[in-house]
């Protein structure tokens, strides 16, 4: 859904929802801040190469950091062309390196692909090499497709020890190991901070139960935000790392100079996730190609209707109506914190795309 204004005054903004149908006014009250985190899927752009994607997640980090983001996440994905963010730990490594004060994490780790004490080790080496900047966000999806999941010598019952993985996970974190005679060195004692990822009520509840900070994938999983979001608030139980629920709820974003260029860099971005999905699917030939207009009749039928699903919650146009649509959102996703995956195609896009969101919503940068 995108928003546009219609009338503004000091006490608030009157937006309707354009849904391509009736027009629904929308009352948006007054101005609020909240903190702006990106994920970056690491994409690989067609004709692009894998080393010159990790060098634009350096430059789009130090960009968030200059700019007042708080976070920038890593999402583990295995066997996509697209995304190079496979080896999350690596990749945050690399760009800690390369920055100063921002935190970094995974947005999120697949822990059923994972030993709990591998994870430990590795987030462990992570926050002692670069103290208080570290998170490590948990998912239980395979991140891949079948074939890959058996490459990976994944178990089938995985999944299913997602919750008891967690608290093993967390206990060898806080140096209280379950497992006799074992230890997480580096990792324990480190206490990195846990954040529980999904997109349906079962994340949602145990996040709830176990105290967490819980994230939603609404950048691509919209449809269960509302229910998910409200189960975790009222069943949260406080724990030792959080005594009051905390939501972060993920939202594209393409913010350009001039809402032209805007809907430009939005239909790109819908051609490509489709090519993307046709292509892992199988429904096409790998190396066949298609122009913009084919791609956008593709976008009518079944398939395209999903990559329409998949951005519903999309902010697109100027910085003016970027903010406008992430305060909207914030307020329906009860978010105390939005996860931006700025979706713009070109690095150079993807980078003003940034910046622009930051100074509509007046980010300050974190002292060094």
């Amino acid at each position: 859904m995108r928003m546009r204004s219609i009338v503004r005054d000091d006490r608030f903004d009157l937006t309707i929802a354009e849904t391509g149908h009736t027009a629904t006014p929308v009352v948006v009250h007054p101005r609020m801040s909240i903190p702006l985190s990106i994920l970056d899927l690491a994409p690989v752009a067609p004709g692009q190469t894998v080393r010159e994607s990790f060098a634009a997640s350096v430059a789009l980090a130090q960009q968030a950091e200059a700019s007042g983001y708080r976070r920038v996440w890593y999402a583990e994905h295995h066997n996509m062309a697209s995304i190079a963010s496979s080896a999350t730990s690596v990749l945050i490594a690399h760009i800690a390196s390369q920055t100063s004060t921002i935190r970094l994490g995974s947005g999120g780790v697949m822990l059923p692909n994972h030993s709990p004490l591998a994870i430990a080790e590795q987030f462990g080496t992570l926050e002692t090499l670069h103290p208080g900047r570290i998170d490590l966000g948990l998912g239980r999806a395979p991140g891949s497709d079948q074939a890959t999941f058996r490459a990976m010598r994944r178990d089938p019952s995985s999944s299913e020890r997602f919750p008891q993985d967690v608290v093993e996970l967390q206990a060898f974190l806080a140096g209280e190991s379950r497992v006799a005679g074992v230890q997480a060195v580096p990792g324990a004692g480190t206490n990195v901070p846990l954040y529980i990822l999904g997109s349906s009520l079962f994340g949602a509840k145990l996040a709830a139960a176990l105290g967490l900070p819980y994230a939603f994938a609404s950048h691509f999983a919209p449809g269960d935000l509302i229910d998910a979001v409200s189960a975790y608030r009222r069943e949260f139980q406080p724990s030792t790392q959080l005594g009051e629920p905390y939501v972060l709820a993920a939202v594209n974003a393409v913010v350009a100079d001039d809402a032209d260029e805007a809907d430009a860099q939005f239909a790109t971005m819908k051609r490509q996730r489709l090519m993307m999905l046709l292509r892992q699917s199988g429904q096409i030939d790998p190396t066949r190609e298609f122009g913009d207009d084919e791609l956008d009749h593709l976008l009518r039928t079944p398939v395209g209707q999903h990559v329409q699903t998949m951005t519903t919650y999309t902010a697109v146009g100027t910085p003016g109506d970027a903010r406008e649509y992430m305060e909207q959102f914030a307020r329906t996703a009860q978010a105390d914190e939005l996860i931006v995956a700025h979706a713009a195609s070109s690095t150079e896009a993807r980078l003003r795309s940034v910046a622009l969101l930051a100074d509509a919503m007046q980010l300050a940068p974190a002292a060094a």
